[in-house]
């Protein structure tokens, strides 16, 4: 056995398993192995595995629900870290919410509306973890993370714990500073409004109504495959196109939204790829827009 993965267990960082198949681990229900992938159960789990990873120089990748990523067929060299059960929590300080980097953040919306806090209506169909959106600065119908951001704990790739402002997250669309500066969030803290119960409900029901008449959620997916160009909307410009229904493999544009790419029941990777660089190639050759793809491609090519 490698000696950093003997140290690992003996440090006690959760659960350590070899070589496991990761297309259970992501919503599109795709993906090849992670050469180790752990599943830390606190904060302390977390910092330790990635000290100790840094130590040794290994690579590593951070999983939350993985709903907004594309897990390579050939899988994830290194390591894999998705935050646990101990992750998964959420504490009201009266408009102030700290949350878990494992807590639905589609729970986190329907808990806020039921303390009677505004802001996070939004949230109510991003079918990923905490953590997931802030990195992402996940957003819909109008708004974002950063909109309600405050602050959030982090554990550095260097093992250093920090707690970053939203001055220090430099958020942009679908965007924060961890995509360039690598770490884990553990927990968020996001600043809410008081507001009315029933007005706060009806609007969630609104936004669910809207999800499930107009996305495929009974396929696995996972969201939005492109980010909306300025003015315009992806979907529109793929639908123009005339690419919906178009296959590759078991993967297919969704007849309901264009914007989404479904797993029809044996999708590869590459299946997604292929409909990825035909969409785009098709979009730019017919209104001149780029597609640039919102979910993340990560893994061995």
């Amino acid at each position: 056995m490698e000696q950093w993965i003997a140290e690992l267990r003996e440090a006690g960082v959760g659960r350590i398993l070899i070589n496991e198949p990761l297309a259970d681990y992501t919503t599109w229900k795709i993906g090849g192995p992670a050469d180790v992938l752990i599943i830390p159960s606190s904060r302390d789990e977390i910092t330790s595995a990635v000290r100790l990873l840094h130590k040794h120089g290994i690579p590593w990748t951070n999983l939350g629900r993985g709903s907004n990523m594309l897990v390579s067929d050939r899988g994830i060299r290194g390591v894999v870290i998705k935050p646990g059960e101990g992750l998964d929590y959420v504490r009201f300080d009266g408009t102030l919410v700290h949350a878990g980097a494992s807590y639905s953040f589609i729970k986190l919306s329907v808990m806020a509306g039921k303390e009677g806090l505004t802001g996070l209506e939004f949230a109510g169909g991003i079918p990923g973890t905490v953590g997931g959106a802030v990195y992402m600065n996940a957003g819909a119908h109008g708004s974002d993370v950063s909109r309600i951001f405050s602050s959030a704990e982090i554990v550095l790739d260097t093992g250093e714990l920090v707690r970053y402002g939203a001055e220090d997250m430099e958020f942009s669309y679908r965007h924060s500073v961890l995509h360039q500066r690598r770490g884990i969030v553990l927990e968020a803290t996001f600043r809410l409004e008081e507001g009315e119960r029933k007005e706060i409900a009806a609007s969630m029901a609104s936004y669910k109504e809207r999800r499930l008449r107009t996305q495929p959620l009974q396929l696995p997916c996972a969201g939005s495959v492109f980010r909306n160009p300025p003015g315009d909307h992806a979907a529109r410009l793929i639908q123009e196109a005339g690419l919906k229904g178009v296959r590759a493999g078991g993967a297919e544009v969704s007849e309901q939204h264009a914007n989404f790419i479904v797993n029809t029941g044996q999708a590869t990777a590459e299946d997604v790829l292929t409909l990825i660089a035909r969409i785009q190639g098709t979009v730019r050759d017919r209104f001149g827009i780029d597609l640039v793809p919102e979910v993340l491609v990560v893994g061995e090519r």
